[in-house]
């Protein structure tokens, strides 16, 4: 495959029968290189390992949202050491959730895995199910989280498209620097055809394609000389143009209300009892922006409000 065979876009020629131009093609070469690749540099990380099981590879997708690893491997560990199956989540107050995810950031994930852990208490006899639209039903559960558990855990074929994976597709078969800010439906459609026919195989090529666009196809400062396929990659070989999409979003964070809610969050995690608001007012001198914080915190159920003026994190 060369750049000219490819298109510069999925959807600039007519589509052959599986809906993505060029994609059988590009999946007979890209399978086995990576493939390969993963087998000699895939990273032992817990929820990889058989004894991790479904729950672990779940309480994995969680946290990994939007978090990068090594901030993950201690609070993951904690986690499946106080709650190694979801009844023993779901029987814990959700604010407990939220207090052991700690500084991960995004706490709301915290409640929604607690969510999903009642969930599957409750419907399916606290077994984390295998069927992806069991999965997908689970509160606080959307595709792709509902794809990698049901790939990664009971080895399905799904396409499992994280930030990793879009970002290795939109360079290696579709010839741009980066994917559209939100995943399309011509990726969608793109990450389907690019599977391989096999299940097992295919869920390994899920977390293989995953874990190239981690420790090789990053975002910045990519190492083409590592990668299985630069001599295939449609983007390299086109002379890596730069991103001409819209401007890439950044995570700003100094002085921002995310900031202000996890200065809130630190001080009810701190206590064990009810915090009066004159203490968590210690935390922020900008009062609008702090009310403004803690009402968010308090309408999205992370914090709970009590009599006197007092709040704690919650408890139902």
């Amino acid at each position: 495959m060369t750049a000219t065979e490819m298109p510069s876009s999925v959807t600039d020629v007519p589509s052959d029968p599986d809906g993505v131009p060029g994609a059988a093609e590009a999946a007979a070469e890209l399978h086995d290189p990576v493939l390969a690749w993963f087998d000699q540099h895939a990273r032992d990380l817990p929820w990889r390992r058989p004894e991790a099981g479904a729950w672990g590879v779940m309480v994995s997708e969680f946290m990994l949202q939007q978090t990068p690893v090594n901030r993950v491997l201690p609070v993951y560990e904690q986690w499946l050491a106080r709650w190694p199956r979801p009844a023993d989540l779901a029987a814990d107050a959700p604010g407990e959730a939220v207090r052991a995810w700690g500084r991960l950031g995004y706490p709301r994930r915290a409640l929604r895995l607690h969510g999903a852990a009642v969930a599957i208490t409750e419907r399916h006899g606290g077994d984390v199910p295998s069927e992806h639209a069991q999965l997908l039903a689970l509160p606080g559960i959307g595709e792709y989280t509902a794809a990698a558990v049901a790939s990664f855990a009971y080895g399905q074929r799904h396409p499992v498209l994280d930030t990793n994976v879009r970002r290795v597709f939109a360079r290696a078969v579709t010839g741009v620097q980066y994917p559209p800010n939100a995943t399309t439906a011509a990726e969608r459609r793109l990450a389907r055809a690019l599977l391989p026919d096999d299940e097992a195989r295919a869920a390994r090529w899920a977390a293989a394609s995953m874990e190239l666009g981690a420790l090789v196809c990053t975002a910045r400062n990519e190492d083409c000389g590592r990668c299985p396929v630069a001599g295939l990659c449609a983007w390299r070989l086109a002379g890596k143009p730069a991103h001409d999409g819209p401007p890439r979003r950044g995570q700003t964070y100094a002085g921002t209300d995310r900031q202000v809610r996890g200065k809130l969050l630190a001080v009810l995690r701190e206590s064990v009892r009810p915090v009066p608001r004159a203490v968590l007012d210690r935390v922020w001198d900008e009062p609008v922006q702090r009310a403004r914080a803690l009402d968010g915190l308090v309408s999205d159920g992370l914090v709970e409000p009590l009599e006197n003026d007092r709040f704690r994190l919650p408890l139902t």
